[in-house]
C-alpha cells in the first residue's frame, strides 16, 4: 500500500485522475448528452496536442475560461498533463477582473468558450494565445504521452481564493496536494465507481474542483447542473439522472430548501450529501436530514489553501458533535493554538492551523502574504475555535467577522445560528457597523422563504427570546436577496459596506 500510495505522489495528476476510469464507461453528462471516459480522454488529448503545438514551455501559464463542461476538463486535464499550469479563472467575473487575475500570473495562453470570446476577448492581450472549444472538433490528432514521474511539489493550478473579505490571491497548487488531498477525501467519504454527483459548483472554485478530482479518480460519473437560478432543475436532474451524490455550499442548500421539491420529493438513489464552504445553520442541517433521510450528510471543511478540504463530520455524530467541523481527515493534523502558538486547552478560544501535504506552498508571486498565512505552525485558517476533550472543533467566527459591540466579542456565527432557526427564514447574515457608541453595531440582514411575511420586529422578538442583551441586532433588514460571490459564499464585506454607507437593499414592503 505504501508504494502504491509513493507510486501516486510522484505521478503527473492528470495520470492518476484518469488512470481508474473504464473506457466504455460515463464519464460526464453534459445537457442530456453522456460522455464516456474514451471520449473524456481523446477530448483532453486533442487539447493537449493544441497546447503542444503552441509550443510553450514548462510551467507556462494557462488561463481556463468558461462553464464546467467537457471543454473546460479536457482543457485543465491537458494543461496538467503538459506540466503547464491551469489558472481556472471565474466566468462570472467582470472581464476587468479575469484581465487583471490572468495579467497577475503572467498567463500565455487561455482555453476559453467561445460564447465567452465576445465578452472576455479583450480581457487578454494581444500576445495571449486562444484555444477555444472548437479544437474539439477540429480533427487534430489526440496526444498523450506515457506516464513518466513528475516532481510533486511542481504547480499544476493557480486557484484564485475567492474573495470574501479581502482581495483573491492566487494560491499555488502542486500535484502533490491535489493527490493527497484526494486520497484523504476518498478515504472517509467511500465513493465508488457506480457514483453519479450532480455538480453545480463551479470547477474554478476550490470545492468544485475537488469533486472533479475525487470523482474522476474513483472512476465515477459527474452531471453537470450549470445553473442554479431554479433549484427544481437541478431536482429533476437528481431524480432523472439518478445521482447519488450531492454537494453544495450553505446558501445552495437554502436555495434547494426554499424551492420546496428537495424536501417533498423522494430521491431514493441519493445517498450521499457533501457540505463544505461555511458553516450550515444546526436548524438547516436538521432541514436537509429531515428532506432526504435515507442520504447521509457529511459536514466539511476547507481552504483553496489547503487544495479543498481539511476535516469532516461523519452522519454518526451530527447530533452528538452538533455544530462541530469535526477533526482532520487523514493526512491532515488541525489543530487550535493561543496566539503565543502554543496549543489550548478544551473550550478555550484559539485560531486552527493545519499541517499536511494537500496545503499549498503559498501564494503566486507574494513572498510576503504567504509568510503570514503559511506559518511554522502550519496554515493560519483566519478562523477562530474551540476543540474539545476529544479533538473536535467547533468554529467560533471568521478573525475578520468577529464584532466589537458595546465591549464584547460577538460571534456572527453564534447570531446568524439562532436567527436561522426562524422558520420563516431562508438566508441570515449578521455584519457589525461601525457605531460611535456601541463600537460596532450589530446588523442582521434576512431573506424571507417563497410565500413568507416577516418584519424586523417579529424577528427581533425571536431572537430577544435566545440571545443575551449584548448579542442582540441593533437592527434587522429584511431583504429579497444577499449578495454572494461566484462559488456561494456570502458576501459580508458588501454587507458591510452597504449598511456603513446607508444603502443597503431596500425591505420588502
Amino acid at each position: 500500500m505504501a508504494a502504491e500510495q509513493d507510486r501516486d505522489r510522484n505521478r503527473n495528476v492528470s495520470d492518476y485522475l484518469l488512470s481508474n476510469g473504464a473506457s466504455d464507461e460515463v464519464a460526464l453528462t453534459d445537457a442530456g448528452r453522456h460522455y464516456s471516459y474514451a471520449e473524456l480522454r481523446s477530448a483532453a488529448g486533442i487539447v493537449a496536442a493544441e497546447l503542444l503545438a503552441l509550443g510553450l514551455p514548462p510551467g507556462a501559464r494557462v488561463a481556463i475560461v468558461g462553464e464546467n463542461s467537457l471543454f473546460w476538463i479536457a482543457g485543465y486535464l491537458a494543461t496538467m498533463k503538459l506540466n503547464l499550469v491551469a489558472v481556472p479563472l471565474s466566468h462570472k467575473s467582470s472581464s476587468q477582473d479575469v484581465g487583471q487575475q490572468a495579467d497577475l500570473v503572467g498567463c500565455t495562453a487561455v482555453l476559453i468558450d467561445r460564447r465567452e470570446l465576445r465578452r472576455f476577448g479583450a480581457a487578454f492581450g494581444a500576445s495571449v494565445l486562444v484555444v477555444t472549444d472548437e479544437v474539439l472538433r477540429s480533427g487534430r490528432t489526440p496526444y498523450w504521452p506515457p506516464a513518466q514521474p513528475c516532481d510533486p511539489d511542481t504547480d499544476a493550478v493557480l486557484m484564485f481564493t475567492s474573495g470574501t473579505t479581502s482581495r483573491p490571491r492566487a494560491v499555488r497548487v502542486t500535484h502533490g496536494n491535489i493527490v493527497s488531498n484526494t486520497e484523504s477525501i476518498l478515504a472517509v467519504l467511500g465513493l465508488r465507481a457506480t457514483d453519479r454527483v450532480l455538480v453545480i459548483l463551479p470547477f474554478f472554485y476550490c470545492f468544485g474542483a475537488s469533486l472533479l478530482h475525487t470523482h474522476l479518480r474513483v472512476g465515477a460519473r459527474l452531471v453537470l447542473c450549470t445553473t442554479f437560478v431554479f433549484p427544481e432543475t437541478a431536482i429533476e436532474l437528481l431524480e432523472r439522472e439518478q445521482c447519488t451524490v450531492f454537494a453544495g455550499v450553505p446558501s445552495s442548500f437554502n436555495l434547494l430548501l426554499r424551492a420546496g421539491g428537495f424536501a417533498r420529493r423522494a430521491l431514493p438513489s441519493l445517498r450521499l450529501i457533501q457540505q463544505a464552504g461555511g458553516p450550515l445553520p444546526r436548524a438547516l442541517v436538521e432541514e436537509v436530514r429531515a428532506a432526504q433521510p435515507s442520504a447521509e450528510l457529511f459536514i466539511m471543511y476547507g481552504q483553496t489553501e489547503a487544495t479543498a478540504r481539511l476535516s469532516i463530520l461523519p452522519p454518526a455524530l451530527l447530533t452528538e458533535r452538533a455544530g462541530s467541523i469535526g477533526r482532520g481527515i487523514p493526512g491532515v493534523e488541525l489543530r487550535v493554538l493561543d496566539e503565543q502558538g502554543g496549543p489550548v486547552a478544551p473550550g478555550v478560544r484559539g485560531e486552527i492551523y493545519a499541517r499536511g501535504a494537500n496545503i499549498s506552498p503559498g501564494y503566486f508571486g507574494d513572498p510576503e502574504e504567504s509568510a503570514s498565512k503559511f506559518t511554522q505552525h502550519g496554515l493560519r485558517t483566519g478562523d477562530l475555535a474551540i476543540v474539545d476533550s476529544d479533538g473536535y472543533v467547533f468554529i467560533v467566527d471568521r478573525r475578520d467577522d468577529f464584532i466589537k459591540s458595546w465591549g464584547h466579542r460577538v460571534s456572527s456565527q453564534e447570531i446568524e445560528a439562532v436567527a436561522a432557526g426562524m422558520e420563516q427564514l431562508a438566508q441570515v447574515a449578521v455584519v457589525g457597523v461601525p457605531d460611535a457608541q456601541a463600537g460596532e453595531a450589530i446588523t442582521l440582514f434576512v431573506t424571507p422563504r417563497p410565500g413568507a411575511r416577516v418584519s424586523p420586529d417579529e424577528v427581533l422578538a425571536f431572537c430577544s427570546q435566545r440571545l443575551a442583551r449584548h448579542r442582540m441586532p441593533r437592527s434587522v433588514l429584511v431583504v429579497d436577496t444577499l449578495p454572494v460571490n461566484a462559488s456561494g459564499k456570502i458576501l459580508k464585506a458588501r454587507l458591510r459596506e452597504m449598511a456603513a454607507v446607508g444603502q443597503a437593499p431596500q425591505p420588502r414592503q
